[in-house]
């Protein structure tokens, strides 16, 4: 989801763990840990959501630093989404910023899955509150095939009919899936994301269903899977396709059954969620029984929603040029500036094989490197073959087939090799983080601080 989110704390190594968790998910995850800068920051753009610290100066534990700065961030004109960040002695503290405007709180040090799914139920909230669902600006263009995507998300989402959503890498699958729980009457609960092809066969069990603690070795206390943690709102299975056909078994037994039973659990546990999924793949593929089992498939696809690719709505691009281009001049403090006709035309015909995601970086690259009074059509670095798009974003991802042409046979140094070998298989597989990070042997969090690392 593109969001931007900002982390107050001042513990840097605090501030970079939720970082880190959180950049899996969400485009701008910011740190700051002295909070005069604040004001500063807040005039070059208001966050969607704010993870707050009440306390800074050591030795203060009344929380006036932050409930002040809460009142600063209430104060704005369209103020985020506050989530306080407390001590397990302050929660009393984190009722009161409650009670003056904060959405949630979580408590330090704080479950990951307790942290992601308080992220995403305070963007849901926000999105409902400025009329978000089928109508968020989020789902942009006003071309045929989007108006009959949101007019099927409207009659689903106030259903609870499980949805499976079909599209390419980059058209917008997780957009489709908030959509439709800002929409449903889950909207006030969770919204909880989890990359099914990037879950280890091994662990798959407890990252969905729990454990006990004791249960296996490093079960050092109990774990509420991710079926736990959404309970009461939805559960978006992305990459659904990828998984391999014995984790397939397991999931049907726990849609069949509406309960899971943790490792190391006595007793099952009724579960309470509605499941969105989402897949690349293509539907032949999909009905391949080597592929994916039919009986899981006929539970997940109750309804199912085709996201149209940007080829298939050209009209769409200078909606979306104009809105992406607006918000890197804001985060960029660049000037505001046109696309020239000529370049709006060939961006337009362009066949964009990463469909938005592929726009919005290369958009960012503009915003950047752009120097005319105009922006250009080299300024959005597409590539010269036909049907291909690469582009370069200043936030960390450039060109992969660049990159990996760029590392030389000469330089030999340990993160010289580490850089080309993630470039080139990024560039095999299109920057697919997920496929990349599971070629190479690592988590995609791993791959991300790797891209960060190298500026990838």
């Amino acid at each position: 989801m593109s969001a931007y989110i900002l982390i107050l704390d001042d513990d840097a190594d605090v501030a970079t763990a939720a970082q880190l968790l959180l950049r899996r998910r969400h485009g701008q995850v910011a740190t700051l840990n002295d909070p005069a800068g604040l004001p500063a920051l807040l005039v070059r753009g208001v966050p969607d959501v704010v993870l707050l610290d009440l306390n800074f100066t050591p030795g203060r534990i009344n929380g006036a630093e932050g409930l002040a700065l809460l009142d600063l961030l209430r104060a704005q004109a369209q103020p985020p989404a506050v989530i306080a960040m407390t001590a397990y002695a302050d929660v009393p503290l984190a009722v009161e910023a409650l009670k003056r405007g904060a959405n949630d709180f979580i408590t330090k040090p704080w479950d990951n899955a307790r942290l992601v799914a308080a992220v995403d139920q305070a963007l849901a909230r926000r999105a409902v509150a400025r009329g978000g669902g089928a109508g968020s600006p989020e789902l942009m263009g006003e071309s045929q095939a989007m108006r009959e995507l949101k007019a099927l998300i409207a009659s689903v989402a106030p259903t609870e009919a499980n949805v499976m959503v079909l599209g390419e890498n980059g058209v917008g699958k997780e957009l489709v899936a908030r959509a439709i729980h800002a929409a449903s009457r889950r909207a006030a609960g969770t919204l909880l994301a989890v990359d099914m092809g990037a879950l280890p066969e091994s662990t798959f069990e407890s990252e969905l269903f729990g454990h006990r603690k004791g249960s296996f070795t490093d079960a050092k206390a109990d774990r509420a899977g991710r079926f736990q943690a959404a309970r009461g709102g939805s559960l978006f299975l992305d990459e659904i396709g990828n998984m391999p056909l014995a984790a397939q078994a397991k999931l049907l037994t726990a849609l069949e059954r509406r309960e899971v039973t943790p490792i190391g659990a006595d007793k099952p546990e009724a579960i309470d969620v509605r499941i969105i999924s989402a897949t690349n793949l293509d539907e032949a593929r999909l009905f391949d029984p080597s592929v994916f089992r039919a009986d899981l498939l006929f539970r997940l696809n109750t309804i199912v929603l085709r996201v149209p690719s940007l080829r298939e709505r050209r009209e769409d691009v200078p909606l979306l040029l104009r809105h992406y281009l607006t918000m890197y001049e804001a985060q960029y403090q660049r000037p505001v500036r046109n696309v020239a006709a000529s370049a709006l035309d060939t961006l337009v015909r362009h066949d964009w094989p990463g469909n938005v995601r592929a726009l919005r970086h290369a958009c960012e690259r503009a915003v950047i490197l752009g120097q005319g009074v105009e922006y250009a059509v080299a300024d959005f670095g597409l590539a010269t073959s036909p049907g291909v798009a690469t582009t370069t974003s200043a936030a960390g991802i450039s060109p992969v087939s660049a990159l990996a042409a760029a590392a030389t046979v000469s330089d030999t140094t340990l993160d010289a090799i580490e850089r080309a070998a993630i470039a080139s298989t990024l560039a095999q597989f299109n920057g697919n983080i997920s496929h990349a990070a599971k070629t190479l042997g690592i988590s995609r969090a791993a791959l991300y601080r790797k891209l960060g690392k190298h500026g990838i």
